[in-house]
């Protein structure tokens, strides 16, 4: 399937190479080594400047997609060292998650006001009249702006009649609702971890591949080779994400292939977290108990309320999120399995790690992962048999896929349960958006209120990991929706919540 970019390209690249190495090589060591000269394996360069920055860059892809960190810059360190401690068949990064591979930073400038050669020195000077700090004058033609008077208030490009004037912005920085990302001594872009919620906007926006998170496949991979029961867990998310004609029963050939001993639809698990928020906000909120709710299917929303709003963190949902529901689910079933979620999102990886969840997510890969191991595999999922899939989920679980959707199932659950109860709903996507709704919430403006929020623009179907534009992705969700059998979980599955909220 075509990429959506060649930094898309690029890292699904490195994906299949490690995942194939993961499956076939007798000396992965070797091979592992050998990966940046596959990505590049002439003397033109490509994408940089030269070949050896090229092999440099994919170097540190290599490492990260094995879960390890990145190699410091003054001192000769092999791609693969370390790797004994990742060559395991165990979940395994070492922290953080999001990481700048600063050979690939280009030194984006970072909010500067600069002048274009669409400037055609008119008359008006209109941009000289507009700066109180005199920072724009006329040289050698042309209207230039002094950098250290310049204090980006933006009201010289407000005032050129032919826009000359150009806005930089960091991509990273401006996709960061949250400010977690600054400069580092040398100009090129730095995470502040203390921030970080591992949502991905700033690797889904540098438009040099500079960002990235550390990958599970190489060990997941082990887990498979090594024959455990391994199964996988797929966010309602992956619907069209490997082109229209790719079912269900399609994709589940592909995991079977690809080792996999089985597959599960995620959107179970929202049906059930759905059940468990509607008596939640039901008895609770509307009652006076509690001054509003906070959903928690999204574990950057989640974290942006610990870390920036910790006052607030009591009211974020304490019910099961669907990773986790399915999960548990799972191992109700199959007490030996080795259970996989298979998503859009970055976060998640996070959450898996969490003390109360890794007994029972034993993996986290994205998306875009499990394409690079279908490359690696030569596997062409539209080519595959139809295999029979055992459809449970609603449409208000496969709706959790989409901003709004989480907020939407648990409204059309009251209704169902609780009829003529009234709800108060209010959404936010994207972090920037998450922050401005938590400051209303602590003003007291939104008492009585269910709140949704998801750290993607979009919700989930805008997810880091996934690899089809998020517009075409809403559209194959909601088309699973409405064609669900059931709209509404019953409320018999009450009893499951219940059982699996009690599994430690």
């Amino acid at each position: 399937m075509k990429s959506q970019s060649v930094v898309t390209e690029l890292r699904r690249k490195i994906f299949a190479e490690v995942a194939r190495v993961a499956y076939e090589s007798d000396n992965p060591q070797v091979d592992l080594e050998e990966i940046p000269y596959r990505i590049t394996p002439d003397e033109t360069p490509r994408y940089r400047e030269s070949i050896y920055r090229e092999r440099q860059i994919a170097a540190e892809r290599v490492r990260l997609a094995m879960g390890l960190s990145l190699r410091p810059a003054n001192r000769p360190v092999s791609i693969t060292a370390g790797m004994d401690k990742s060559t395991i068949a165990e979940k395994y990064y070492e922290p953080p998650l999001m990481q700048i591979i600063p050979s690939a930073c280009d030194k984006c400038p970072d909010n500067e006001y600069v002048v274009s050669n669409q400037c055609r020195n008119c008359i008006s000077h209109a941009c000289i009249k507009a700066c109180r700090r005199q920072a724009v004058s006329i040289v050698n033609g042309r209207s230039y702006i002094d950098q250290s008077k310049c204090i980006k208030c933006g009201k010289c490009k407000q005032s050129c009649p032919y826009d000359a004037i150009a806005h930089h912005v960091r991509p990273c920085a401006a996709a960061c609702g949250i400010k977690a990302i600054s400069s580092d001594e040398y100009g090129r872009a730095k995470i502040d971890n203390d921030k970080c919620v591992a949502c991905g906007q700033c690797m889904s926006a540098c438009p040099f591949g500079a960002i990235a998170d550390k990958s599970q496949i190489y060990q997941l991979i082990k887990a498979i080779k090594q024959g455990d029961e391994v199964v996988a867990a797929v966010a309602p998310a992956i619907i069209g994400q490997f082109g229209k004609n790719v079912t269900l029963g399609k994709l589940k050939s592909g995991l079977l292939a690809l080792g996999f001993k089985d597959a599960y639809e995620v959107a179970v698990g929202a049906d059930v977290g759905c059940i468990a928020e509607a008596h939640h906000y039901v008895k609770d909120v509307v009652t006076g108990k509690l001054p509003f709710l906070f959903t928690s299917c999204c574990p950057a929303w989640a974290v942006l309320v610990k870390k920036q709003f910790p006052d607030l963190a009591a009211e974020v949902s304490q019910e099961l999120t669907p990773m986790v529901a399915t999960a548990r689910s799972v191992k109700t079933l199959r007490p030996n399995a080795r259970v996989v979620f298979i998503g859009p999102c970055a976060a998640k990886k996070l959450e898996a790690s969490r003390r109360t969840v890794r007994s029972f997510v034993d993996f986290v890969i994205t998306i875009e992962e499990l394409a690079g191991m279908f490359d690696a595999q030569n596997i062409d999922l539209e080519a595959l048999e139809e295999m029979p899939v055992n459809i449970e989920a609603t449409g208000a679980g496969r709706g959790y896929a989409y901003a709004g959707g989480v907020a939407g199932a648990i409204e059309k659950c009251i209704a169902e349960y609780y009829p003529d109860t009234e709800v108060k709903i209010r959404h936010a996507e994207g972090l920037a958006d998450c922050r401005k709704i938590l400051t209303l919430v602590k003003a007291g403006k939104l008492n009585g209120y269910m709140i949704e929020g998801m750290g993607c623009p979009g919700g989930c179907v805008a997810g880091v990991g996934t690899i089809i534009p998020s517009e075409q992705a809403k559209l194959a969700v909601e088309q699973t929706v409405h064609s669900a059998q059931k709209q509404v979980p019953s409320k018999e599955m009450e009893n499951l919540a219940e059982e699996l909220a009690k599994m430690r």
